[in-house]
């Protein structure tokens, strides 16, 4: 007997292929508990639609008091009788089961849509035009095959209501870029297939070391199983696609670290797509340095940092359910000594524009009074942040104020500017929480993560606990520590 397919299947293969296979055939003993976040998320996501649902003043086919078998025969019905708008609905085409928030009547059928407690689109980096998330594409697209086996589709055009009360349109039969022909419709046929696969016992998956894991339930299972195979995903940059291109012909870290690479390259090309020469050789590096007991990270060309009198260590926190930035922190040392450290915070109090511009204008005055210095961050996010707040709130400051401020001869980003680009490091990832505890460093918190922060700021906002927020600042000064950690360790590097 054929297994149901549906979207939030759909959903978690884009996330993690072998998440879709423990759901099906895992021992759900073996999952981890829930965090509180990943609550939080279902909890606001729920809140949401609920809140947009009432707002929307329109009439509506409300099933979602129904039973799942019950929304079934009553979405036909609603469906037969032409309804206009039909929420919370079920529609299924043979083993395709889809439960679409909205099914909205157009010309002869039908358009799905969701409802999203997040933004509706994303975009590549900061000064990129803003695309489609597949992970709701995959969904939608699912929504409109059981639709169209059914007869009832308008046409491939569903569509989100995301957290700004925006409508966003997604093409389904849209190439999605001038360069990158392919359809969303053709990503959903590519996943079906794989899922259907799956749930037959055809396709075989394996885990992964990823980003994706942290809020995931099977995390322990997977990271276990990876550390105890030497999975090549515990290599910096050696993603999923990268290993299931290279597995066939190098199983693990060990047999990285010793095959001669240069039997799989070619020219400018190698054996594995997507890999060229340069990275191959950087990835039996990064194998050969982890398997050594003694390894230190090093250096792999010169690096001058600059001397500054006045050293600032900058990291924020931002709730993108909230859509806000509601902390902005620093380290400030001078002199370099480390005793000299005092930590600054600006805090929005409430989730609301005028706190969130209070605070960035709070941060943006410290800097400005700041100078001369030489700010440190880590990773491109502080950056992009600071960029739509200043979009946001020009009078606070100008875009070329902004751009200066982040300048190579104001700002260092450690991570792009050093991490990636001129050391090497014994570890599995390059995250500040790993280089800052393989350097010796301990965050307070025993559960310290961005995450976490965001959970408790949802906390505070409704208790105003001044313990919730004293862990938050906690949180936020340690990151700001690791980061001067880290620019001390790279210091020492040879």
């Amino acid at each position: 007997m054929s297994k149901d397919i549906s979207a939030s299947m759909l959903y978690n293969y884009v996330q993690c292929p072998h998440r879709v296979s423990l759901d099906l055939y895992g021992n759900p003993a073996d999952k981890d508990a829930v965090s509180r976040f990943v609550q939080l998320l279902w909890d606001n996501g729920n809140d949401f639609e609920a809140q947009l649902v009432e707002e929307l003043k329109i009439p509506l086919t409300d099933l979602s008091s129904y039973s799942p078998e019950e929304k079934e025969a009553a979405t036909k019905e609603a469906m037969a009788r032409g309804d206009a708008l039909i929420y919370s609905g079920r529609i299924r085409a043979g083993n395709l089961i889809g439960e679409p928030d909205l099914l909205r009547k157009h010309q002869k059928g039908y358009l799905a849509g969701d409802i999203k407690s997040g933004a509706g689109e994303e975009g590549a980096s900061d000064t990129e035009d803003k695309k489609p998330k597949i992970h709701y594409a995959v969904q939608l697209a699912l929504y409109t095959d059981i639709l169209e086996r059914n007869g009832a589709a308008a046409k491939r055009t569903p569509f989100v209501w995301d957290i700004h009360r925006k409508e966003i349109e997604y093409d389904l039969a849209a190439p999605q870029g001038k360069v990158k022909s392919t359809t969303l419709w053709s990503v959903y046929e590519d996943v079906l297939d794989k899922i259907v696969s799956i749930s037959s016992g055809k396709l075989q998956t394996l885990p992964a070391y990823s980003g994706t894991c942290k809020l995931c339930q099977w995390r322990t299972v997977c990271v276990n199983k990876v550390k105890e195979t030497k999975d090549l995903t515990l290599i910096p940059e050696l993603g999923r696609v990268k290993r299931d291109a290279m597995i066939a012909s190098i199983r693990d870290i060990h047999e990285l670290a010793e095959v001669d690479v240069d039997l799989f390259i070619q020219g400018k090309k190698t054996a594995f797509p997507g890999i060229g020469p340069d990275t191959l050789r950087k990835y039996q590096t990064r194998a050969k340095l982890q398997l050594q007991p003694d390894a230190r990270p090093y250096l792999t060309g010169p690096l001058s940092l600059p001397a500054a009198e006045k050293e600032i260590f900058f990291d924020i926190e931002t709730d993108p359910m909230k859509d806000i930035c509601y902390l902005h922190g620093f380290i400030e040392r001078n002199s370099g000594k480390t005793a000299s450290e005092k930590y600054y915070s600006f805090y929005a109090d409430e989730p609301t524009p005028e706190q969130e511009e209070k605070a960035f204008g709070d941060a943006w005055k410290y800097i400005r009074d700041s100078r001369p210095c030489i700010i440190y961050y880590y990773s491109k996010y502080e950056r992009t942040i600071w960029r739509k707040l200043q979009s946001k709130y020009p009078h606070v400051a100008s875009s070329a104020e902004i751009e200066e401020m982040f300048s190579p001869a104001q700002s260092i980003d450690l991570y792009f500017d050093v991490v990636k680009s001129k050391t090497e490091w014994p570890t599995r990832d390059y995250s500040i929480k790993t280089l800052a505890h393989y350097l010796g460093f301990s965050w307070r918190d025993t559960d310290p993560s961005g995450a976490s922060s965001i959970e408790w700021y949802h906390r505070w906002v409704e208790s105003k606990d001044e313990s919730v927020k004293t862990r938050i600042l906690e949180y936020n000064e340690d990151d700001c520590v690791a980061t001067r950690i880290l620019l001390d360790g790279i210091r020492e590097l040879k």
